[in-house]
């Protein structure tokens, strides 16, 4: 396991520290580029917009993350449906133990999809180890991440489903979670879409991220599962089916004359779970400002085209240009 250390004679302050501790995990030896962010200062680590917070956790997982060949990997730009993949993914792997139809006692029903799907990255590994949070996970491991490909640990071969979603919808999203999330917070809306669309949002900028796993999952796509949030929610069966494949653990036939891929569905809906207990505000995480979180800050409304009810045409033909000029000649397109 790679470890990164600093001089014990060094009197760096703890900026400067942080600043030596990212500089020796990236690829560049330069000075981290920073630049007024949504809530607080962000630094470009290695191509990637994030908080100092972030990029300090980012470059730990770099370093100790200890990945299994079995692993499964839900990556997701943040606001791209994360919470629905990871229901669906731990419902579809864990149903013969963890039965769907008449599922009463299912996990989903009394724990957050994020406790059950952790991310790698999240909580901040410099103050929340790793190896605590991840190395008691019998396998196969569903883990979770919003870092782009290219900041992957260099040693994870493992598979990996990657969830996109409309860009004009994840800057309404996002906008929406930070001013909850972060107490005594709040960024108006039209500096935040002109950050978006300079590229400067949370893991940003969102072509890169995509394209990141796009471009994998074209040279390897038996080992990147590629997806897109709007035919998702357009035909959530046939996704679920789909995913079940990739994963290794197809529908049986009689499941499927017993409606178990509806069950999946119905079960992990945003109409389902935006209404359990444990989802609609109870505190049981730390958010970006280490603060206690609460579970229904990730539940708004799921809907495809929400971006109608904010956008002006003139932004939504702005950012459309954008995403299209960065995606030419990629062969993906939204």
């Amino acid at each position: 396991m790679a470890q990164v250390e600093l001089e014990a004679d060094s009197v760096l302050t703890g900026e400067e520290e942080d600043e030596s501790l990212l500089l020796s995990m990236s690829s560049s030896s330069n000075k981290l580029q920073t630049r007024e962010g949504w809530w607080t200062t962000f630094v470009l680590y290695d191509g990637c917009w994030m908080d100092r917070q972030a990029a300090m956790s980012v470059s730990l997982v770099r370093a100790q993350f200890v990945p299994r060949d079995d692993d499964v990997l839900l990556a997701t730009y943040p606001k791209c449906g994360t919470t629905w993949l990871k229901a669906l993914a731990f419902a579809i792997t864990n149903r013969r133990r963890h039965h769907v139809v008449g599922a009463g006692d299912h996990p989903l029903i009394t724990q957050s999809p994020h406790d059950l799907v952790p991310f790698i990255e999240l909580p901040f590994r410099h103050i929340h180890p790793l190896a605590a949070a991840l190395d008691a996970i019998s396998s196969p491991r569903l883990l979770g991440t919003h870092m782009p490909h290219h900041l992957l640990p260099p040693r994870v071969g493992c598979r990996i489903v990657y969830l996109c979603r409309e860009p004009k919808d994840v800057v309404i999203s996002t906008w929406h979670f930070m001013n909850k999330v972060i107490e005594g917070f709040s960024i108006d809306f039209d500096k935040a879409f002109e950050l978006f669309v300079d590229g400067c949002s949370p893991f940003g900028p969102i072509w890169n991220h995509c394209l990141g796993y796009w471009n994998k999952h074209v040279e390897e796509p038996d080992r990147v599962l590629f997806l897109k949030y709007d035919d998702m929610m357009a035909d959530p069966a046939g996704h679920v089916k789909k995913l079940a494949e990739f994963l290794r653990v197809p529908f049986t036939d009689d499941e499927a004359d017993a409606g178990v891929v509806e069950e999946v569905v119905r079960l992990c809906s945003f109409e389902k779970l935006s209404c359990l207990p444990v989802n609609s505000g109870v505190a049981g995480r730390v958010g970006v400002d280490e603060r206690p979180m609460k579970n229904s800050v990730f539940f708004r409304k799921g809907k495809v085209g929400d971006w109608k009810n904010y956008l002006t045409k003139e932004m939504a033909k702005k950012l459309d240009a954008v995403i299209e000029e960065k995606l030419k000649g990629s062969g993906l397109t939204f």
